[in-house]
């Protein structure tokens, strides 16, 4: 998210929600805050260096959008795997044979492994999800749809509407409504400092829970721009649809990136417009936080752009480990 301050210095601050706290981030700067089942506020620091630094390639536009997409997906599951150990004591006591095996085999390493894991298995049910079912389901009406090209327009509205769908399902969970609620204090706190106001509870709490440049709708630019690039491409069997579709993933992700960065900092109307849809799904991805869960979005906030001071709880049994640097 772009942030003005004084003298037009541009900030890049980004956030996401986790289990019980917010991560937020500047530049190679990382920061979760995160309450514990006895109520105190932990705040973890990190430092990353984005693949991008490393190889200037990888920043040139529309490539810098596919290694953003997949630089967040790792680091979300190891911040999400973080902050679950806070909650997972009982789980913990009874670990299934495959657990055991990993912690056995890779000791220090484990957690990177269940990481690893957990992003491919993420790959894989967006691909069941999002190409193969809507895929089979096409196949299916085929015989009643004028052309192949309404074949692939049919295939991307289904995706589409498996989204929301899918956004409407799990948004009835208990567990995820929490984070929801933590994703909308995440939005109101970074409303607050793009506003210029002091960083207080009651200040953010008067802040929109919806933002333009939201992840939310980075996913519903990548369903809708594919549903045109897929549409145009014409595919017309099953085997070469769902080929296709992989190979352009990365490229609809890169080409959704530069859209939702250029609208994000537009202040046209016009373009105001195109954000509506992206803004109505973050209804659904977003919730009202309470005051505690806006206190712990501005701690996070405030830690990554060093603006006040806040004491640090030490972490004694190295749980930092679990979140090492890339």
């Amino acid at each position: 998210m772009k942030i003005k301050k004084k003298k037009d210095e541009e900030i890049t601050v980004g956030g996401q929600a986790v289990i019980e706290g917010v991560m937020m981030r500047r530049e190679n700067q990382y920061a979760v805050a995160i309450r514990k089942p006895n109520q105190e506020i932990l705040i973890e620091e990190m430092n990353r260096t984005s693949w991008k630094e490393k190889n200037k390639v990888l920043s040139f536009p529309f490539i810098r959008g596919m290694v953003a997409f997949l630089e967040s997906m790792i680091m979300g599951m190891k911040i999400l795997t973080f902050s679950a150990e806070f909650f997972e004591e009982e789980e913990a006591q009874n670990e299934s044979k495959f657990d055991q095996w990993v912690n056995r085999v890779f000791k220090d390493k484990a957690n990177d492994v269940f990481i690893g894991i957990s992003v491919v298995m993420a790959l894989i049910m967006t691909i069941l999800l999002f190409i193969i079912l809507p895929l089979g389901i096409t196949e299916f009406l085929k015989p009643l749809l004028p052309s192949e090209y309404w074949v692939n327009f049919v295939d991307g509205i289904l995706r589409v509407a498996i989204l929301v769908i899918y956004i409407l399902l799990i948004s009835r969970m208990k567990d995820i409504q929490r984070v929801f609620q933590y994703h909308g204090a995440e939005h109101k706190s970074i409303h607050c400092y793009e506003c210029g106001l002091d960083l207080t509870v009651d200040n953010a709490k008067k802040q929109p829970r919806l933002h333009k440049r939201c992840g939310t709708s980075f996913l519903l630019y990548v369903v809708v721009i594919s549903v045109f690039i897929m549409t145009l491409i014409n595919a017309q069997t099953f085997f070469y649809r769902f080929v296709v579709r992989i190979l352009m993933l990365p490229i609809i992700a890169g080409i959704s990136y530069e859209v939702l960065k250029f609208i994000g900092r537009s202040e046209s109307k016009v373009l105001g417009v195109l954000a509506k849809p992206g803004l109505m799904l973050q209804k659904l991805t977003t919730k009202e936080p309470d005051e505690q869960q806006i206190e712990v979005a501005l701690e996070a906030l405030k830690c990554v752009i060093k603006e006040g001071t806040m004491a640090k709880e030490k972490i004694e049994d190295d749980r930092s480990e679990n979140i090492p640097n890339t």
